[in-house]
């Protein structure tokens, strides 16, 4: 986890990012893009998910939850879609056990965009559990596309930083302000962030290959929503990909096929 620096005494202090500018090999210098707009990206999408804490503030206070406890889950969890799933069920009158198995579900998905933010990052062994708590969407949507490490460890960090001070701060605010704001379903609060996490991710979508994987991972969850646990479709979704992948290797094959078959026609 690389917090942006402007000089290299503050990179040094920091410990996170190497004094030369690098791309994500690490092999030289490489061009990339420019620091200032990597953080004002990244403010971006920290503040404006940051801010939607204070809907989960309010949710949690109304579920039954205290104010500790609702302080606990953001400090210590940071991942918004499982905090909104617990007090979610909580708030139905689910079992508290039903409920955290379903929001542990539903943040096993960051422990695959662990896998990736790893190679990526290139973070010493030391600060590897401290940046493992802030890889989630929002993170890895921002750290994802850029063009070099450097740019990628910035964007990371001042993502991740913004984020989780928001975050915190508006969970208490909306779990202090929960009895005079009333009922939060009509603000609409909670569609803050998978509305910020869509408009990142949309500009990804590049290829018809992309597009379609997309579409079927959202149909899969969306079917699957009723009939099984919170945070299975969402896992499940991800079947997506290797069944597009087959399709298109099928496909492939079989052009490939009657290319040779017309040519061998030809001789």
């Amino acid at each position: 986890m690389a917090e942006q620096t402007a000089t290299s005494q503050s990179a040094g202090a920091a410990g996170l990012i190497p004094g030369g500018r690098t791309g994500r090999s690490d092999t030289g210098a490489a061009p990339g893009k420019p620091d200032a707009a990597v953080v004002r990206d990244a403010l971006g999408v920290g503040i404006a998910v940051g801010l939607s804490g204070f809907a989960f503030g309010v949710t949690s206070a109304g579920s039954g939850l205290t104010l500790l406890q609702t302080c606990a889950l953001s400090l210590l969890v940071f991942t918004g879609a499982s905090q909104f799933a617990l007090v979610g069920a909580l708030a139905a009158g689910g079992n508290p056990y039903t409920a955290a198995a379903g929001a542990f579900f539903l943040g096993v998905r960051n422990a695959f965009y662990g896998l990736r933010l790893s190679q990526l990052l290139a973070l010493p062994r030391a600060l590897r559990p401290f940046a493992a708590h802030w890889v989630i969407d929002e993170t890895t949507a921002v750290t994802l596309p850029q063009p070099t490490r450097r740019a990628a460890r910035i964007g990371f960090t001042v993502t991740g930083l913004t984020l989780y001070v928001l975050w915190n701060l508006t969970t208490l605010v909306g779990a202090l302000g929960a009895e005079a704001l009333g009922d939060t379903d009509a603000w609409g609060l909670d569609a803050a962030s998978p509305a910020v996490f869509l408009a990142l991710l949309a500009p990804m979508l590049k290829s018809a290959t992309e597009r379609v994987t997309a579409a079927l991972a959202v149909l899969l969850a969306l079917g699957l929503l009723p009939v099984l646990p919170a945070g299975v479709p969402v896992l499940l979704s991800a079947l997506a990909a290797p069944v597009v992948l087959f399709l298109m290797g099928r496909a492939k094959k079989a052009e490939n096929a009657d290319g040779a078959e017309r040519a061998g026609e030809h001789r």
